[in-house]
């Protein structure tokens, strides 16, 4: 044999082997091609390490120094990724923790500082993957902050995936708003045949380190149909020619589901049109100056993230075509129409099923309706406002007993950027085009004209006689108060409206049903826009996740910010409530003041759907949510029965908890408490918000009693807020300083115009309590502290005579007692008094004297601990 032939063998064994080589450890050989195929081939799953993600979990936190395969691309600026920590101290810009572990020391990757005359884009790119499924999806943390407040410009992140062929799709784009904690989002990869990258993408001119920050990725539902062990497929599903099996309703709608293309063959019967060559008979006409065109991703920008779809739904890339609208420069009309041939009557036993894919994105995106036009024109379906970043699956069933014609009619509204596109129409072989001629319809009536202006309709608050402004926003208090819950579910479960009588009651409720949606993701359903909202609004309902089953499924709420986007869950239920489906639980959620305009959210997963399952909810009812609606003005507050006139900030990254039995004023009774060591709250701060105080001519006093125990506790700071955001610092005390309750005053001088005063706790350190009782605000001075620890002041107290007291502790002195009294550490401090010769001649006094306190009708004992040490000692 020659040397090429050797050398041609060796070459092809290496390929086989290669896994083998790779991952010595383990006796599996497999082929290379089957590496990074969301499919497990080896029992250690060592064939999909360092594919983007580790192991069987498909995940990379990117606390191990491979990052999961990915790499660092830089242009030549410098402006790249890096994997990194937060450091030991809290830094100036970038997030204040991971979010695997919620502490300093976990890993997250960040882009590098920026400054230049031109855009710099840093790239993180993936290794190769061979192909992923319809349903593959990414959940993923994402930190955007404008930390130096330079701008994020247009393009501070996107997510786009390169295919072998050098092309290239955007599938995500998220909201450019600045905020400073983890967020979560899931980017929609879809169907990709071929081997391809992911590439994390960041442009700016101008930026702080770690501003654009990721973490935690999660491959979801993204391996293709494989064998089953029996050979055979369940009923309900088709078997694929690699012996896969898909369910049986997925068969000709224009995914390739088995990934081999067997479901999407013999299909001839169906009408079908992917927008590639021409509108297949899609009549674009309207008597709207707005137009639907027939385009692509390359047609309306290459190089300006935020226009677009990104890629079409029928190749996934920036070639395919659909039809599009957006905002045009000058909006003349806020809706468009389009609509199919004319189409033979249909019947209960033949019905006529269209399959659309739709991509509803950002704030231009109004809505999609599918219309029936025949003697009149009605609505089959509907889907208000943005959906995502996504290609989504409908379908409409349609039984016209008359010719009719299927209309498409979108919404848009004058914002930056979006818009609505559709592709891939597939009509079953039961809609059957005509020649016959139809009568021209009859329009439907236009909506009747708001009793108020927009911005006054679910601000839960009666402008409009008989309510009519606040009688669709979700209140079932309200006869059509259901209505308000708008189904915006993307994937195979859905929020429906079911009405039952029991004992001639009539009982409505939302529940979670199947849907014929493409992706595994939970159902959701939305209110229309609300708020604002005040201090103490409290959404409550009743909810149950009935069944046999141990565990039916979960539950959770979300606010939806009408400027920050989906917030983090406000409350979150995974189990079973009971067997049966008569028993409800009722459940109070905190909404608290939301400044800006917001939706509320029931998202739901249930594990199966059945007539012995339910995840239902039902009485929902908005309470104290006026704007205007104060409990009360008190600011003096033990915590006991609730807040006073304090509430949870909104706007920050966690709340501080009502806790029982560690409390300063009767030992055993309430008061408010973060525990910094809990990961889950994974952000910087959490603030308690006085409510707006009038201006005060006179100096005031606000006292309180507060811990700060544990070795890295963090700090708790007392602010100003003022209503143009401004803000200033009143007091802060951070470190330990033991477990035990320690006095603090702030002086809050005459203010001119209204502000809030702010109680900060801020998770700069990871192991601790922060604890607040007993707060008093008062006029006038502020009076001596009752006890001082001298951990972080020395109180007021003054050192005079010969020499002077030394405010110190061991660990930087190396002199005087080697542990503090209230700390029993060596970085505790006390006052030193140094009473040698050397410092205190014979005869020589030195004094330690408090504030001037206020006189008394009754004695009061003083306490204090003393340490004497060394030679001589003088009297004190």
């Amino acid at each position: 044999m020659g040397t090429k032939q050797w050398i041609l063998l060796l070459g092809l064994v290496l390929d086989i082997c290669q896994c083998a080589f790779a991952f010595g450890r383990t006796s599996c050989i497999i082929p290379l091609e089957n590496k990074c195929d969301f499919f497990c081939d080896c029992k250690d799953c060592s064939d999909e390490q360092d594919c983007g993600y580790r192991g069987p979990d498909y995940v990379c936190d990117f606390d191990h120094e491979g990052m999961c395969g990915w790499t660092v691309m830089s242009d030549e600026g410098g402006y790249m990724w890096q994997r990194q920590q937060r450091g030991q101290t809290l830094p100036d810009s970038g997030p204040s923790s991971d979010y695997t572990t919620g502490t300093s020391t976990g890993w997250f990757m960040a882009v590098t500082s920026v400054s230049s005359d031109s855009p710099r884009t840093a790239v993180l790119k993936s290794p190769k993957i061979k192909h992923s499924s319809p349903t593959c999806r990414i959940r993923l943390r994402y930190f955007i902050w404008d930390a130096g407040h330079t701008g994020l410009g247009d393009a501070p992140l996107w997510v786009s995936v390169w295919t072998t062929d050098g092309g290239e799709a955007l599938v995500w784009r998220p909201e450019g708003t600045s905020v400073r904690g983890w967020r979560e989002a899931t980017i929609y990869l879809g169907r990709i045949p071929g081997h391809f990258h992911i590439h994390f993408n960041s442009r700016r001119t101008e930026g702080n380190q770690g501003d654009m920050s990721i973490d935690q990725l999660e491959f979801l539902d993204c391996a293709l149909p494989v064998p089953s062990k029996s050979g055979l497929c369940d009923p309900g599903y088709v078997k694929c020619k690699n012996d896969g099996c898909v369910e049986e309703y997925k068969v000709c709608d224009s995914t390739d589901d088995c990934g081999d293309g067997t479901d999407e063959e013999n299909c001839e019967l169906y009408t079908s049109c992917n927008f590639e060559d021409d509108l297949c008979g899609w009549d674009l006409r309207t008597f709207s100056s707005l137009k639907w065109t027939r385009t692509n991703q390359m047609n309306i920008s290459s190089s300006k993230p935020l226009k677009g779809p990104g890629r079409d739904h029928s190749t996934n890339t920036v070639a395919g075509h659909f039809l599009y609208v957006t905002k045009p420069d000058v909006l003349k009309s806020d809706w468009t129409s389009f609509q199919s041939p004319p189409l033979a009557p249909t019947n209960h036993t033949h019905p006529c099923r269209m399959v659309m894919y739709t991509h509803q994105f950002g704030r231009v995106s109004g809505g999609l309706s599918v219309l029936v036009a025949e003697r009149q024109i009605y609505p089959v379906w509907q889907r208000g406002g943005s959906l995502g970043d996504l290609w989504v699956k409908a379908e409409v069933e349609l039984v016209v007993n008359s010719t009719f014609q299927i209309m498409f009619v979108a919404a848009i509204r004058d914002q930056e950027y979006g818009g609505v596109a559709i592709d891939d129409i597939v009509l079953s072989p039961e809609c059957r085009f005509t020649n016959k001629s139809m009568p021209m319809p009859d329009f439907p009536k236009s909506p009747a004209h708001p009793c108020t202006e927009e911005s006054k309709i679910c601000d839960f608050v009666v402008d409009c006689v008989n309510g009519d402004d606040e009688a669709q926003c979700g209140d079932f208090f309200y006869v059509n108060g259901s209505s308000g819950w708008t189904d915006i579910s993307i994937g195979n479960l859905a929020w429906d409206v079911k009405l039952e009588y029991n004992d001639s009651i009539k009982e409505e409720f939302l529940y979670v049903t199947s849907a014929p949606g493409q992706q595994l993701t939970e159902a959701q359903t939305r209110t229309p826009l609300l708020g604002p909202s005040g201090p103490v609004c409290t959404m409550q309902f009743s909810y149950r996740l009935a069944g046999r089953n141990p565990h039916i499924g979960e539950l959770s709420v979300f606010v939806v910010d009408s400027v920050l986007g989906t917030l983090p869950a406000l409350w979150e239920f995974a189990g079973r409530t009971n067997e049966t489906a008569e028993i409800w639980i009722k459940q109070d959620v905190y909404i608290g003041a939301r400044e800006h305009r917001f939706q509320l959210e029931f998202s739901a997963r249930a594990v199966e759907i059945s007539s012995d399952t339910q995840v239902a909810v039902k009485d929902i009812h908005y309470v104290d949510c006026n704007r205007n609606f104060i409990p009360s003005n008190d600011l003096s507050c033990n915590f006991e029965v609730n807040l006073c006139g304090w509430y949870q900030d909104q706007t920050d990254n966690f709340d501080w908890s009502l806790n029982s039995g560690m409390d300063h004023t009767i030992f055993d009774g309430n008061s408010l408490v973060v525990d910094m060591w809990d990961i889950s709250l994974r952000g910087l701060s959490g603030r308690l918000l006085s409510i707006r105080q009038n201006v005060i001519n006179t100096e005031h006093c606000l006292s309180f009693f507060y811990k700060l125990y544990g070795p890295n506790t963090g700090a708790l700071a007392v602010k100003l807020l003022f209503e143009d955001g401004t803000e200033d610092l009143l007091w802060v005390r951070s470190g330990a300083h033991g477990n035990v309750w320690h006095e603090g005053h702030c002086i809050v001088p005459p203010q001119l115009t209204a502000f809030q005063l702010v109680f900060e706790a801020v998770r700069s350190g990871f192991d601790g309590q922060l604890a607040l009782d007993d707060v008093a605000f008062v006029t006038g001075s502020c009076s001596s502290p009752t006890m001082c620890s001298f951990e972080s002041q020395t109180c007021g107290y003054i050192s005079s005579g010969r020499a002077r007291w030394v405010h110190q502790n061991y660990a930087s002195s190396r002199s005087g007692p080697e542990t503090d009294h209230s700390l029993e550490t060596q970085k505790g401090y006390y006052m030193l008094a140094h009473s040698g010769v050397d410092v205190l001649s014979k005869g020589s006094k030195m004094s330690l004297t408090s504030p001037v306190r206020r006189g008394l009708g009754h004695t009061e004992c003083v306490h204090f601990w003393y340490h004497t040490g060394g030679e001589n000692l003088r009297q004190s």
